[in-house]
């Protein structure tokens, strides 16, 4: 069991995750975010690595990628900062990004250098499902990493029942299928997708993401999911000065 299984086998509801972009705003700053965010109250943290090509993100986590590879961020530089990241954080940490570097790392690598300094999963909404089945499960399930896969409002009750069960910790539901950075759509169509989805009784828990920016979007998507995402509010606020000392309200007025 690691730390994220155990995370949903103790708590079951209103879990808010916070994703943020490794290297960014600065090069040294990713663990004492990490840090700074467990002590503020979040269940568990994504840190995004950026790529040049980030064509899901919106405008802020765009930027936030940018300034992180000009900074110097590589796969390796971020390895090398969570050697100490257990030492400093306790809470189900997961790395988020787009399948290039890591095929260009090589996978079972990157497994095991997760594994390595403490990550607990990772999520790759590039990454093909059947190119995971066939090619890349093994390598997660060597290192007790889970892989996070996605679902969207088109995502079809066969594929999400297959996801269900490639899956072992949670399955991660997009608000919609745009860009990061938007609001929380809460028109009747997306409310049913939600309401489908939390019917079918899926054996994982489900966290949704994209457009999670207070209070009232937080609490709304628990309403139909076991907690929620918070991603380019957070990356606004790190471009704020004194940002670390801002972390501990940030996070109360998500969590209310």
């Amino acid at each position: 069991m690691n730390r994220l299984n155990h995370l949903f086998a103790t708590k079951k509801d209103n879990l808010l995750s916070i994703y943020y972009t490794a290297g960014y705003p600065a090069i040294t700053t990713t663990v004492d975010i990490a840090e700074a965010l467990e002590k503020a109250g979040a269940d568990f943290l994504e840190i995004g690595f950026p790529y040049s090509d980030p064509v899901a993100d919106g405008p802020t986590i765009q930027h936030s990628s940018q300034q992180a590879l000009d900074n110097g961020m590589t796969l390796n530089v971020l390895f090398d900062q969570l050697k100490d990241l257990r030492k400093r954080v306790t809470i189900p940490v997961l790395l988020m990004g787009y399948v290039n570097p890591i095929v260009q790392y090589g996978v079972e690598r990157f497994c095991k250098k997760a594994a390595e300094v403490g990550v607990d999963g990772v999520i790759v909404p590039d990454l093909p499902m059947y190119e995971y089945e066939t090619m890349y499960a093994k390598y997660f399930t060597d290192n007790n990493l889970s892989n996070i896969f996605l679902v969207t409002p088109q995502t079809s009750p066969d594929r999400i029942r297959k996801i269900d069960g490639l899956s072992n910790s949670f399955i991660y539901l997009l608000s919609s299928s745009s860009i990061t950075g938007g609001s929380l759509n809460v028109s009747d169509s997306i409310e049913a997708y939600y309401a489908r989805v939390k019917t079918m009784q899926l054996n994982n828990p489900t966290i949704i993401g994209f457009g999670i920016s207070d209070n009232a979007t937080f609490k709304k998507a628990c309403q139909y999911a076991n907690g929620a995402i918070v991603g380019s509010k957070f990356v606004e606020l790190l471009e704020e000065d004194n940002y670390v000392d801002k972390i501990s309200a940030f996070v109360k007025s998500i969590k209310g």
